[in-house]
């Protein structure tokens, strides 16, 4: 059964910092990464990274203050947030493709997806 499970959102203080980690299961990914939707607004792309690569791709609000990382050996992709804003605050989603479309997932042409961790930054 393919399956992406997501761990480590919570509660932080604008400034702080959190890490997300997403577990793959059932199949290998060639494009994993993270989207977050907070109440009453569209999905947004956070990051991606190539499954075997260093290539990595950041939206434009989270550049020079979340990083996306890889332990492939286990199969888990990270999510590593500095420097939080409330405006950070939203559900966060790994999400997946089976091939190396970035644009498709840059939509938000997801075929995979977890449930999502919240996240939350008070200010």
């Amino acid at each position: 059964q393919v399956q992406l499970k997501e761990s480590g959102g919570g509660l932080v203080q604008a400034g702080g910092s959190l890490r997300l980690s997403c577990a793959g299961f059932g199949r290998p990914f060639s494009v994993r990464g993270w989207f977050r939707q907070a109440p009453g607004k569209e999905p947004e792309f956070v990051a991606a990274t190539y499954w075997g690569t260093d290539v990595t791709f950041y939206g434009d609000s989270v550049k020079g203050r979340f990083t996306i990382s890889r332990d492939n050996r286990n199969n888990i992709i990270y999510l590593q947030m500095n420097n939080l804003r409330p405006e950070d605050t939203a559900n966060y989603y790994c999400a997946a493709r089976a091939d190396y479309n970035n644009d498709a997932f840059r939509r938000g042409t997801v075929p995979y997806r977890g449930q999502g961790t919240q996240v939350t930054v008070s200010s």
